[in-house]
């Protein structure tokens, strides 16, 4: 894990996860691991009674317990205000950390979390995700992706997912389930608890958002490598497809309705860099038509002209400040983009990613096609 020297904002990790995955046991042990450094916890309290801070067996002064219910309900206002404090205390010397870990309760969806941490004008510039950590139920997560949205963008939005009680299940069971999830995330690396406990060190320093990113580093953050459990092979959402290159772009009405909420991945390779206005046709487009089904969007982008590559990251249409990468040293120009999306099939993610391969004057006739369709539209 590379230090960036050129980014003092404090790192969050998001620990969210469903319910009754040990979200509370693993942070009992992380809190009480010398080697996971000073950490400040902002736990969440669902309910009248405060069950999960009951079970923490050593709170420290650090914990801060969210009073209003669900964080993703309450994100304005506990949360943020929560953050703000604890900067305080910091800046004021009564209290140190060097890193912030929020704990949400198991029905919580992490995007107005993340969106707030972009968007808000105090929060921002005082904090940055490090991560997105996501416990998953081996015994019964199956059940519960069928069941529950939260956990299926729970699982959408990580960079690592904790595989939980996987002692309680066989390895046929635990293959399947780590099938289902490959199909919704092939890009975040997966690893498995022991009774609750994994190595610090690998909760953190998950995002590529940083510019002194090594090339390792991004390819982890993409998922080029994740391992696959041999019954998974070519599961992962990164096999090439042969796709036909489009000069439009799909259209709402050809979303597909049938997939009732199903989440699909999918990823490009562009070997030569990329013209500037091809990215940001194919952004402003996917964006425009899908965005709020666009889960999670990501990548690392040589844009023609420039020499050094940029990563760049986004929920739904928000989107962090793109980070050049002006020390890189990987080799080669390749632009590697991952889109996760609901109610897109992978023919027509796929189709999208294509546009990436266009050439500027397809740009121009494909935006002078887009301008005469929407003139001759009845409103």
């Amino acid at each position: 894990m590379t230090k960036d020297t050129t980014d003092d904002r404090i790192p969050v990790t998001l620990l969210t996860g469903f319910l009754g995955a040990g979200k509370t046991t693993l942070l009992n042990h992380l809190i009480r691991d010398p080697e996971a450094g000073r950490i400040a916890v902002i736990m969440n309290e669902f309910g009248d009674v405060g069950l999960d801070h009951d079970l923490i067996e050593e709170s420290t002064e650090e914990t801060i317990l969210m009073q209003s219910g669900c964080i993703c309900c309450s994100i304005r206002g506990d949360l943020l205000e929560a953050l703000g404090k604890l900067i305080a205390r910091r800046n004021n010397g009564s209290l140190a950390f060097d890193r912030v870990v929020i704990e949400t309760t198991g029905i919580a969806d992490p995007g107005p979390i993340l969106h707030s941490l972009v968007v808000d004008q105090l929060v921002g510039p005082c904090f940055r995700m490090d991560g997105v950590v996501t416990l998953a139920d081996a015994a019964t997560g199956a059940g519960i992706l069928q069941q529950q949205s939260e956990a299926v963008n729970q699982i959408a939005m990580s960079d690592l997912i904790i595989l939980s009680k996987t002692d309680l299940v066989s390895t046929i069971d635990l293959a399947r389930f780590e099938t289902q999830i490959a199909g919704i995330n092939g890009s975040a690396r997966r690893i498995r608890a022991d009774h609750g406990r994994v190595p610090p060190g690998v909760l953190f320093g998950l995002s590529a958002m940083r510019s002194t990113v090594t090339s390792d580093e991004v390819s982890n953050w993409l998922g080029v490598g994740v391992p696959q459990p041999d019954p998974l092979a070519g599961l992962s959402g990164f096999t090439p497809k042969q796709v036909q290159p489009v000069t439009l772009p799909f259209t709402q009405s050809q979303s597909p309705a049938h997939h009732n909420h199903k989440i699909n991945s999918a990823s490009i390779d562009v070997q030569e860099p990329i013209p500037a206005n091809v990215f940001d046709f194919w952004l402003d487009t996917l964006i425009a038509l899908k965005g709020p089904d666009i889960l999670r969007m990501k990548g690392i982008v040589h844009v023609e002209g420039i020499d050094w590559p940029f990563v760049f990251h986004g929920v739904q249409h928000i989107f962090d400040a793109p980070v050049p990468l002006e020390s890189w040293t990987g080799e080669g120009t390749t632009s590697r983009v991952v889109v996760i999306a609901r109610d897109m099939s992978e023919e027509d993610l796929a189709a999208s990613l294509e546009l990436l391969r266009m050439q500027p004057k397809e740009v121009d006739v494909a935006t002078e096609g887009m301008m005469v369709q929407t003139a001759e539209m009845p409103f």
